[in-house]
């Protein structure tokens, strides 16, 4: 062997316990951004029905309900009932958020319309969560569907469907998400909310990762993108809310957002411009409120963000 040759196989003997460790390094960084954003930060309900009947004098009829995923996992939520026949709506939290943020809202739309309201918590979120692990809204769109289903099925006193044939979803951030691609699927929703709506799962996993390292780079997201991708065995898809929104007919559309949603104003604005029916889409985007900093607001910000989605739910599924 030349010496040349011999030079070099040295070299490479030596640089290889490197490259190991840096590959181990690499693997390992993935692992623990993947592992720490699906687990969103565990917090106590802000208020729960029971606590709610305690505060308030308004006589409260949510109960705790569980109920089958598609995958076969268990899901949970609160449910208020309403009208027998009357419209059902699906309110869907967003990421690090749980049902308690919206379970006001849920009781006002209940009060004001008498529709029946599922309130879920979405997968890893809550305490002690049922499917310990978030997927930013992707896997969360057919658990909609799942609770869409489970809303048809529910009976009245006298044994007739609770709920009448239009339903509505709601929901912010990546429960936006979840909300639209549900909606796009499923003719029964006739009316959808979107709260600043990321432009996919990975838009929601991005903010996560920055949460978790403390700061922003291409490199870690795209290292927890790839991780996303294997960690979920190829179940984990991100595809555009463009292409969602383009698939969604001529459904009834309300566009939320306000400065305080960071980019997910803008992304919000464009979304406006995907729907095949422009004629059917109100958007609002100068919010001084949105569903990111509802567990934050004044009675009165918070009465006035409650009060214009009732009317919209009111005003599309009669």
């Amino acid at each position: 062997m030349s010496p040349r040759r011999r030079t070099g196989r040295k070299a490479l003997t030596a640089l290889l316990p490197i490259l190991l460790l840096l590959v181990l390094a690499v693997v390992c960084v993935t692992a623990w951004l993947v592992y720490s954003a699906t687990r969103p930060p565990q917090r106590a309900y802000l208020v729960t029905p029971e606590k709610f009947l305690r505060l308030s004098d308004r006589g409260l009829r949510a109960t705790e309900e569980t109920w089958q995923n598609h995958d076969g996992t268990r899901a949970r939520g609160w449910l208020v009932r309403g009208a027998e026949g009357a419209p059902a709506v699906l309110l869907l939290h967003g990421y690090g958020a749980d049902r308690s943020w919206l379970l006001n809202l849920g009781v006002k739309l209940n009060e004001t319309t008498n529709m029946t309201v599922l309130l879920p918590d979405l997968r890893g979120h809550g305490p002690q969560p049922p499917v310990a692990a978030s997927s930013f809204g992707w896997l969360e769109s057919e658990d909609a569907l799942a609770a869409l289903e489970y809303l048809r099925g529910l009976k009245s006193p006298q044994g007739h469907a609770l709920a009448g044939p239009n339903v509505g979803v709601y929901g912010f951030e990546a429960g936006a998400y979840a909300a639209l691609s549900a909606a796009k699927r499923d003719a029964a929703v006739r009316a959808v909310v979107l709260d600043s709506v990321p432009d996919s799962p990975d838009d929601v996993l991005a903010g996560a990762v920055r949460d978790r390292a403390g700061f922003d780079n291409r490199l870690l997201q795209a290292l927890a993108r790839l991780g996303a991708r294997v960690y979920f065995a190829g179940r984990y898809k991100a595809d555009a809310a463009c292409t969602l929104a383009e698939g969604l007919g001529g459904r009834q559309v309300l566009l939320l957002s306000g400065e305080g949603a960071g980019h997910l104003k803008q992304t919000t604005e464009t979304l406006a411009n995907c729907f095949p029916t422009r004629a059917n889409v109100e958007t609002h985007t100068d919010l001084p409120l949105t569903g990111l900093a509802l567990s934050s607001a004044s009675p009165e910000e918070d009465e006035a963000y409650d009060r214009r989605l009732i009317d919209f739910f009111d005003r599309t599924l009669r």
